[in-house]
């Protein structure tokens, strides 16, 4: 299901903590079937703008619309996979139950997910790599493992619109070539995902558009467009170390 109106549309958005603002007044809409990385130094409020976009977090101005209309009314076409250090890992679920949570959505919380959803969740598993965790407590697993059921348990909620804080830190390489193949498989099949990124050296290689962030929106757009070394110095000041200097191939590390 998808609507004329952006993914996502942010409109004055402005969010503090403890009166001191950690986003000022942000507006942008993002167009459909997009990658999107995210990037900024820390503190820049990029997990905060995901919180705030999904309600997660209170707003002091602005409002945030997804498919034309608030999250809680569009909550059935959101996927959101959090910070890992942001989970109870120790809680007692397997991660074929893990997924399956992906399916409340769809199911309502009073209707237990029956032989359909297992099907569907493990077919989410083997698309991760991860049939054979499938009884295997969450918490018995290794970060990336983890990491891997938290997608699958994305992609068992069939959304349009993913949200994805930082999914590539703390895991291994296998990992991270199994996150951005499906990311592109998603891509594919016309979803939109955003995705909190720190990796600027991969950032060209990984996302369609980029948006710079730094309290304020510094820049938004494709990648060949946007993510220049102007943009960068904007975002990240004396933070920003540029390692090779060739505006066709900008390699950049941030402290």
């Amino acid at each position: 299901m998808t609507t004329a109106a952006s993914p996502l549309s942010v409109q004055n958005l402005t969010v503090a903590y403890q009166k001191k603002p950690v986003l000022r007044d942000i507006s942008f809409e993002i167009p459909e079937g997009k990658l999107i990385g995210i990037v900024g130094p820390n503190g820049a409020g990029k997990s905060t703008l995901i919180k705030a976009a999904l309600g997660l977090i209170p707003r002091v101005t602005g409002e945030v619309t997804l498919y034309g209309r608030p999250y809680k009314e569009q909550r059935k076409l959101v996927g959101y996979v959090p910070q890992r250090e942001s989970v109870d890992w120790d809680f007692p679920t397997s991660a074929l139950d893990v997924v399956m949570m992906g399916r409340y959505g769809h199911l309502g919380w009073f209707k237990r997910p029956g032989a359909k959803e297992k099907e569907l969740a493990l077919a989410c598993l083997e698309k991760v790599g991860m049939t054979d965790f499938a009884d295997r407590q969450i918490s018995q697993l290794s970060g990336g493992q983890q990491q891997r059921i938290f997608l699958a348990r994305a992609l068992a909620q069939d959304a349009q619109l993913y949200f994805m804080d930082e999914p590539f830190v703390g895991v291994d390489a296998a990992t991270e070539k199994a996150i951005i193949t499906l990311l592109n498989e998603l891509k594919l099949q016309g979803k939109t995902v955003l995705v909190v990124h720190h990796d600027l050296s991969t950032v060209k290689e990984y996302f369609d558009w980029v948006m710079l962030l730094n309290v304020q929106l510094m820049a938004l757009g494709p990648v060949d467009e946007v993510f220049t070394k102007d943009n960068l110095q904007r975002a990240y000041g004396g933070r920003l170390a540029l390692l090779n200097r060739d505006d066709d191939a900008i390699i950049v590390s941030a402290r």
